[in-house]
């Protein structure tokens, strides 16, 4: 496991194949951040499906209304929800899409994000200064790269569970 510099800021991903750490960026991204954690908090990510997951493009998770695999999971309704929280003004900034980097993911409304995001397979610049950049992979992005693929796939990964280090 990487060193974690600041645990209250770093997300502990439970994977099939084994633990993801990700550094959070509060000082590019505060909202975003602090939405990643409160949910977190809340147990609200764990058991959530990765329902959309393109190769070498991306894996997306995060739907808290409809991504939970052990509570009425529909995977054609999944990636249509979000919390119950509002919705996050976008925080754009100069941070690239780079390959294990946390993007929000959201609709058209640049200020439609709320609780799905999405981890970077590879550099996928072309979402710079489009969407929110909040994360990156700082260990076991080898359990990223495992994540069954498909729009939706057909037997999904799950983020087993999902806690903010200080709290581990």
């Amino acid at each position: 496991m990487a060193e974690i510099k600041d645990p209250e800021n770093t997300i502990l991903m439970e994977l099939k194949g084994g633990t993801v750490a990700i550094e959070l960026l509060p000082d590019v991204a505060p909202k975003h951040v602090a939405r990643m954690k409160e949910l977190a908090r809340a147990g609200a990510y764990d058991n959530v499906a990765f329902h959309r997951v393109i190769e070498g493009f991306m894996a997306q998770t995060g739907d808290v209304a409809h991504g939970n695999m052990e509570k009425d999971f529909n995977i054609n309704m999944a990636g249509r929800g979000g919390s119950d929280l509002p919705d996050l003004p976008a925080e754009f900034s100069g941070v690239p899409h780079d390959r294990g980097t946390l993007g929000a993911a959201r609709s058209a409304s640049p200020d439609s994000a709320n609780s799905q995001f999405f981890i970077n397979f590879s550099d996928n610049h072309f979402l710079n200064r489009q969407y929110t950049v909040y994360g990156r992979v700082i260990d076991g992005m080898e359990h990223v790269d495992a994540i069954t693929r498909g729009e939706p796939p057909a037997s999904p990964d799950r983020m087993i569970s999902v806690k903010v280090a200080s709290d581990a």
